[in-house]
């Protein structure tokens, strides 16, 4: 048996290649044309452009208490999730040297009052010998020179007192605001210190039936973003079951990571019933845009693009092609983009302007398209063209 150089083999493949290609594209024109592509109608709806984004629940007022004095937790007057009042009592702290203090302050203006008593007595003897001629008058000089002082020591007595009996106060911790205790980071016989920076002890949120989530919007699809636009959201802890939301805030500072540029958005969101917990993951939903009743076309008709063999009228389309743009679309400068019509079994390319777009359908602003018409959005019979048809194997 003879066998074929590499040359012949080369020649043998290249020939069964393009009978192969031949035979494929006598299938395609020998197929029917509701066989080949599949079509959908041209109709009327409503397109909802919705953006969607993640983010946490939090209460919309919430304030860490803390405490301005250090010592150790000697008792405690709520717990995590205990409702509260301005000015209730939360905790105490061990009043001992706070006390020993403010008794120590009490005994300095006592004697800072005996010493002013003590001074004045003597300015005033001093006078009426210097009125006499008696003494010099240096000497009235002196005693008016320790009243003042003695006058200044009462003075920084009374000022020391004050501190002391105010940190007094701070020992015993209030609550700023009414609401819900939602933190508590420290237990009895735990030593705070504020030397440095103020301990945080509690944190209450003002009014769980009042929420808000913090989101991060790309900069593509901020600017659909408004406040009061509407918008719903979900949480894993209800699946199935969407709660309504609105947009509160679009916040202007940017975030920038790995060049990705984002921005906080604020979702307001009612909790009447308590379902909602801070902290909760929230899967977000903003109707950034809504059209009624418009004409329409499905995206897959604006992706499609027809393979480039003769029953194709639109022979200039791009094979392959794809991009951004509504509905996925390949959209020119002008913003208008390309579906095709099946006519008498060929492909028509049309040129529609477009506007905005949901998870389906595009909305049509002005084109030659009318409700009803047959767009083609799949090719079924030619997918991935000869080399999908005829697989060859070289051993």
């Amino acid at each position: 048996m003879k066998i074929l150089s590499a040359k012949s083999l080369v020649i043998v493949l290249t020939l069964t290649a393009a009978a192969g290609g031949a035979w494929w594209w006598l299938r395609q024109a020998d197929t029917p044309p509701a066989d080949r592509w599949r079509l959908e109608s041209v109709d009327k709806g409503d397109v909802i452009q919705v953006v969607s984004a993640n983010g946490n629940l939090n209460p919309v007022t919430s304030v860490i208490v803390g405490t301005q004095v250090s010592g150790t937790i000697m008792r405690l007057h709520v717990d995590y999730n205990s409702v509260v009042k301005e000015g209730q009592l939360l905790a105490e702290l061990d009043p001992s040297l706070f006390d020993a203090a403010v008794g120590q302050s009490t005994a300095n203006v006592a004697a800072a009052q005996a010493g002013l008593r003590l001074a004045g007595s003597k300015e005033t003897r001093t006078r009426a010998l210097v009125a006499k001629g008696f003494i010099a008058a240096s000497e009235l000089d002196t005693a008016v020179k320790e009243l003042e002082a003695a006058r200044a020591q009462l003075d920084l007595a009374k000022a020391q007192l004050s501190r002391d009996q105010t940190n007094r106060r701070y020992s015993v911790i209030r609550s700023p605001i009414s609401g819900v205790v939602v933190a508590r980071n420290v237990e009895i016989g735990q030593t705070v210190a504020a030397s440095f920076n103020t301990p945080t002890l509690f944190t209450i949120a003002k009014d769980l039936a009042q929420m808000q989530i913090e989101t991060s919007i790309a900069e593509a699809d901020v600017g659909g973003i408004k406040e009061g636009l509407p918008a719903r959201f979900r949480v894993d802890a209800y699946p199935g079951q969407f709660f309504k939301g609105e947009v509160k805030q679009v916040r202007l500072n940017p975030t920038i990571q790995s060049n990705v540029v984002s921005y906080t958005v604020i979702v307001s969101a009612e909790n009447p019933q308590g379902q909602l917990k801070p902290g909760m993951t929230a899967f977000v939903q903003i109707t950034a845009n809504r059209r009624e009743a418009v004409l329409r076309v499905p995206n897959a008709a604006l992706r499609f693009r027809p393979p480039a063999d003769p029953s194709a009228a639109d022979k200039g389309a791009p094979k392959g092609a794809s991009g951004g743009g509504a509905g996925g679309g390949a959209r020119r400068g002008d913003g208008s983009q390309r579906v095709h019509k099946l006519v008498d079994g060929k492909l028509v390319a049309v040129t529609v302007k477009t506007g905005i777009s949901d998870a389906s359908f595009t909305e049509v602003l002005g084109g030659e398209l009318a409700e009803g018409d047959k767009l083609v959005t799949r090719d079924l019979a030619g997918q991935g063209g000869p080399s999908s048809q005829m697989r060859l194997r070289m051993f």
